[in-house]
């Protein structure tokens, strides 16, 4: 007699030593009467198991899904579901059913009655039976057996089993998920389901009416402008037909470095001009706004466009798109408000614009940026051989250093021998800070500049950082050293008209200059009176359109160094370098590197960071003291939190010199070990998306994030400021921010590891959002999330000062081999509490140094429908699906 299975339910199986087993003679499960981890949405699909190929014998489902996911229960509720086996033959068969394995354990169960319902009375409750399995039923030809399938929802996340349907000698098997949540996770549910927003097709733009700019940041004529750096129409069609320029081929040398590196912001400019077409609009509507036309974009306020104050768009009526001959009209972004911008187009426009007119429209992205990084490239081939490519240098350089009488009083010998070294420099190589997380780099790099401004008179500073809260916290930092006074007016900080005036901490706007609230660049002549400005470094080219001279700086400071590309480093570099100038790095190539939107880019080698390939110099792969100062005394984390990130990244040479203990351990109830910092709950979840937006959320995790916050806050154990919550995807940092604020619970800092980088909290919470492994090579490939990232994955857990604590599936995150090594280490250590782990794997191919996705921001072509976030810094970039900031 044979059996046969109604539905072909798609699910791949963890368990133990228990692995996939497709001969007809096995069970997929195996026998180990436990479970794992199975995932239902792996897309390698394996049917229900069903020993012989043909049968009629039917057995339902229970509990189908809805809209490809788990139906979902409240807990403390109890879902039930009826199961039906129909026997189709001419003979009575023997029927025997079973509860093969359930997590959590005994969550499920059979019953011949229909479970009562919460408002039962008690005489319907009386004669309800329960158990595991059903024996030996006898069922008749045609007849169909109803049975109950129970599950009390015990806690959240993901509730799995698997029944054995025994027949005669035969066995089929079924499994059902339901997936348990609480009133947090329901709040939080998907409005609409996902779907994918449609490309809108493109209008040309050969001419347009131009519009109405906003204020510039200079309203003189300057000395040197940008020149346009059109892209020229045969590289263009190179790259579109998929072939690689020669320049790229022949790799980055003194001879092509101009070349070389054009090519390659071309070829991430056409990345960008498609990203941002799939923010294209159609039938919309503008509204007047006084003198202002407002439209309303979504997604904005998630910076999904990007766009700030003097991008522009364009637009036509909607109802003359097919003809060639309507005009297309260029209107200017004047504010943003949320998901609102206020745009100026020509006057005759606004004359002719109705309310109820419908409009297409074409988003741009803003090419200054671009700009400034060709002008660099161009300006770099002037510099010194040693300055681009000190290998190639004949003469190795040996600086005299005198004695360091100290400013702050708490430097250790790493940084005291820094600062000597940039203080007896004369020109050169680029000196090198390496500041691993914790290690005091921001005061080292501060000292330096003080000692400086204080024993060099003459000296004239600038420091650049890669964003401009980087930025205002060196500032900050410098003006909080009591022991040197700064004088107001010698001291200057240097902003871009786009950065919104509102943004800038009152305390700091003295140090700034702008016009009716917008900031703007003073002129030359104010300029070389300040000894020290502070920029980003795409600002830093406002100081080349206004002619400050190479040479004008004695020494220039690069911040967070390893985060810029190098066509970014150059910016000052090559503007403001010469000979005698003093240029120092200061940042990590183990921590995150440049934001870069094209795959191919990347791999190219434009996601290689100035510092990163400094590194690739023996003078400074070595150590020589002459050209890199190591800092490795921690300062920040506690050593258990250390011990990882140390052992990975940096050779076990980090010392912890953590100055207290902090006891605060002993009062944190969910902790298993009291005595360890790094705790990690395993979570089931189900990670979901919602309406046009990409990025990924995990409702299921959000929600034990929130329990953990309030468990911490509760008992003041600490405050609502000392804790951060890391997490990969925006559509989980909304998720978040959207159940503290319906908690009243503020001031929770909630972010993507690049929002993150820098920054240091007491308690650091980190969702891993990941609940399936259908999207991991995918993921993988791309370097999205925290998977196959080992510079996401340092930064991440070294932001935590006393306790870092993971939510997330082990089976999915354990594919990596740092991650891998963090969860046992938990283990190890008492430190885990959750769902079953997954079976212990050594691996033996650790991920390399050098991985290509140790470049790779999470950003990827909007089309694909993926990305990630990455931290909005003043370059001008749109953001690619998820990013990511990502």
């Amino acid at each position: 007699m044979n059996f046969v299975s109604n539905q072909c339910l798609p699910f791949w199986l963890v368990m133990g030593t228990t692995g996939h087993k497709l001969d007809d003679e096995y069970s997929v499960i195996g026998d180990k009467r436990e479970i794992d981890f199975i995932d239902y949405e792996y897309d390698k699909s394996v049917c229900d198991y069903n020993q012989l190929e043909e049968g009629r014998v039917i057995i339902s489902s229970p509990f189908p899904f809805l809209d490809g996911k788990p139906q979902s229960v409240v807990m403390g509720e109890t879902a039930f579901d009826l199961i039906t086996i129909k026997n189709t033959t001419s003979e009575p068969i023997d029927l025997w059913t079973k509860i093969y394995a359930s997590t959590p354990e005994n969550s499920f169960t059979l019953s011949l009655m229909k479970p009562p319902s919460a408002n039962s009375d008690g005489n319907t409750s009386q004669g309800f039976i329960e158990f595991f399995d059903l024996e030996d039923r006898m069922i008749q030809p045609g007849e169909t057996l109803s049975i109950w399938l129970s599950c009390k929802a015990k806690e959240i996340g993901l509730h799995t089993t698997i029944l054995h349907f025994d027949v005669e000698a035969d066995r089929l098997e079924r499994v059902a998920f339901l997936l348990v949540e609480d009133k947090i996770a329901q709040s939080l549910a998907s409005k609409k389901p996902y779907s994918r927003v449609q490309r809108r097709k493109q209008f040309s733009v050969d001419a347009f009416v131009t519009g109405s700019r906003p204020a510039r940041a200079t309203d003189r004529s300057v000395k040197n402008r940008l020149p346009l750096y059109a892209i020229p129409k045969d590289i263009r069609e190179l790259f579109e037909s998929k072939q690689t320029p020669d320049a790229i081929k022949a790799g980055l040398s003194r001879d092509n470095y101009a070349s070389y590196f054009k090519h390659l912001l071309i070829l991430e400019e056409l990345q960008l001009e498609e990203d941002m077409r799939a923010y294209n609009m159609e039938d919309v509507n503008m509204r007047k706004k006084g003198k202002f036309l407002s439209l309303q974009v979504p997604g904005l306020a998630e910076r999904r466009p990007s766009l700030v104050h003097g991008d522009h768009i364009f637009a036509k009526l909607a109802c003359e798109d097919a003809s060639e001959t309507a005009r297309v009209y260029q209107g200017f972004v004047h504010r943003v408000e949320a998901d609102e911008v206020y745009l100026k187009f020509a006057t005759e426009f606004h004359m002719f614009h109705i309310d109820e007119n419908l409009y297409n429209v074409q988003f741009t992205y803003n090419r200054i940026n671009m700009r400034r990084q060709y002008q660099a490239i161009d300006a770099a081939e002037r510099l010194e051989l040693n300055l681009l490519f000190p290998s190639e240098s004949p003469k190795k350089r040996l600086i005299k250093t005198t004695p360091l009488v100290p400013i702050s009083c708490t430097l250790n010998e790493e940084q005291m021998c820094s600062i000597e070294m940039i203080l007896g420099c004369k020109g050169g190589p680029p000196y090198v800070i390496y500041g691993p997380p914790g290690t005091g780099k921001t005061m080292t790099l501060v000292e330096a500049i003080l000692q400086l401004y204080k024993t060099q008179k003459c000296s004239r500073i600038l420091v650049c950082a890669p964003s401009n809260s980087a930025a205002d916290f060196i500032l900050d930092r410098l003006l909080n050293e009591e022991s040197v006074e700064l004088k107001e007016n010698e001291i200057f900080r240097l902003n871009a008209a786009a950065r919104p005036y509102n943004d800038v901490n009152p305390d700091i706007l003295r140090f700034c200059f702008f016009d009716e609230f917008v900031f703007k660049c003073p002129p030359l002549c104010a300029l070389t009176c300040y000894r020290i400005i502070i920029s980003t470094y795409m600002s830093a080219s406002l100081l080349y359109v206004e002619n400050v001279s190479n040479g004008h700086f004695s020494h220039i400071f690069l911040d967070e160094a390893g985060q810029a590309s190098e066509p970014e480093s150059m910016i000052p570099i090559a503007n403001l370098c010469q000979r005698e100038t003093v240029a120092v790095l200061a940042g990590d190539p183990m921590q995150l590197g440049p934001v870069i939107y094209s795959r191919e880019t990347e791999t190219f080698g434009l996601g290689k960071s100035y510092l990163e390939r400094l590194f690739e110099c023996e003078f400074y792969s070595v150590g020589d003291e002459n050209y890199v100062t190591k800092l490795v005394r921690n300062y920040r984390c506690d050593p258990e939190i250390l011990y990882l990130p140390s052992l990975l990244f940096y050779n076990g040479e980090l010392i912890p010199c953590k100055d207290e203990k902090l006891s605060f351990l002993k009062s944190v109830k969910f902790l298993p070990n009291k005595e360890f910092p790094v705790f990690f709950f395993g979570i089931q979840g189900c990670d979901e998306r919602e309406g046009s937006n990409p990025s990924w959320f995990n409702r299921i995790e959000a929600s034990k994030v929130v329990e953990i916050v309030t468990s911490l806050t509760a008992s003041g154990i600490v405050s609502h400021e000392d804790i951060g919550v890391i997490t990969p995807y925006r559509q989980q940092v909304l998720k978040l921010n959207k159940a503290f604020e319906n908690l009243e619970i503020p001031d929770i800092k909630v972010g993507s590891v690049e929002q993150f980088q820098g920054q240091e909290r007491k308690v650091i919470i980190i969702s891993t959002v990941r609940s399936t492994v259908k999207h991991n090579e995918f993921d993988r490939a791309h370097c999205l999330g925290f998977l196959s990232n080992p510079r996401r994955f340092n930064v991440a857990i070294t932001r935590a000062i006393a306790l870092l604590v993971i939510v997330g599936n082990p089976h999915i995150i354990a594919k990596d081999p740092y991650w891998s090594k963090l969860i046992w280490r938990c283990a190890d250590n008492n430190s885990y509490l959750g769902c079953a782990l997954p079976e212990r794997q050594e691996y033996i191919d650790e991920v390399s140094m050098q991985d290509d996705c140790w470049n790779q921001d999470e950003s990827i072509t909007a089309e694909s429908g993926y990305g990630e976030d990455t931290t909005p810094t003043e370059t001008i970039k749109p953001l690619s699906d998820e990013v990511e900031w990502v």
